[in-house]
């Protein structure tokens, strides 16, 4: 079956964390989110924030990330609360909303970095006239804040769907967020084709329904990697190891 339609993975395919930028947006999340707090009145708890912080990542992913599922950002912003110990029906919607904006937008102030040949490889499949689509699991930083990452480093004009998880519901390699894909692409599964870096969330989710998939396993790799699940036998349809070879890989599986 022909390709109509070429979709990516987000963090490690076509953008990337260093570990300053990482570091960058961390800092400047606790900062922002403490004088928040400081300035409602709760010096004390805020007081304890890089606890409650570190322990908002290890329940969402015990809760949520291990199983595949995922929450908006709000309830990451109410789990956080629990961990400070404060009642959250004691904060008005204004100050939970700034909580939110200042948790979930400290990477588009410390922007991530394009991938090598990213905005290339984005141009060239939509000039040859396939459907573009993204598929994200999204961490700390939700869908909204990602588009506009994504705007910034002038890769949003050559997508035409993008799926995260915090906003669908479940993450890579679940089915659902795949179909919720193909569905806004308007295509079928064997006339899609997808590339990401990880074997079992990308490639293995993507095989299993039903379209072809690009292991891209580069030589120098950021800090959003996931991990791999070692038992599982995963072959992609191709490896590339720079987003420069895409095009002619896609050429080859195309029919």
């Amino acid at each position: 079956m022909p390709l109509k339609a070429i979709a990516f993975d987000l963090w490690e395919t076509l953008i990337t964390d260093t570990p300053e930028i990482s570091l960058a947006q961390e800092r400047l999340r606790m900062t922002r989110m403490e004088s928040v707090l400081v300035s409602r009145g709760h010096a004390a708890e805020a007081a304890q924030i890089e606890r409650a912080y570190r322990r908002l990542w290890h329940r969402c992913h015990e809760l949520y990330w291990s199983e595949d599922l995922d929450i908006p950002c709000r309830r990451q912003i109410e789990i956080f609360l629990e961990e400070l110990g404060v009642d959250e029906t004691a904060l008005d919607e204004a100050t939970l909303d700034e909580l939110e904006r200042v948790y979930a937008n400290a990477a588009v102030e410390h922007l991530p970095a394009a991938v090598a040949g990213a905005k290339q490889a984005l141009e060239g499949v939509a000039s040859r006239g396939y459907r573009v689509g993204l598929i994200s699991n999204t961490g700390r930083t939700p869908g909204y804040a990602l588009r506009e990452i994504l705007s910034r480093l002038e890769l949003a004009p050559h997508i035409n769907a993008m799926v995260f998880s915090n906003e669908h519901g479940a993450c890579k390699p679940r089915p659902s967020i795949f179909e919720e894909l193909r569905v806004r692409l308007g295509v079928e599964y064997g006339e899609m084709l997808f590339i990401g870096d990880n074997l079992y969330v990308d490639v293995m989710g993507a095989k299993r329904c039903g379209m072809r998939a690009i292991h891209f396993d580069p030589p120098v790799r950021g800090t959003a990697v996931a991990p791999l699940v070692e038992h599982a036998k995963v072959e992609p349809d191709a490896t590339i190891t720079d987003l420069g070879e895409l095009l002619a890989v896609i050429e080859r599986l195309g029919d």
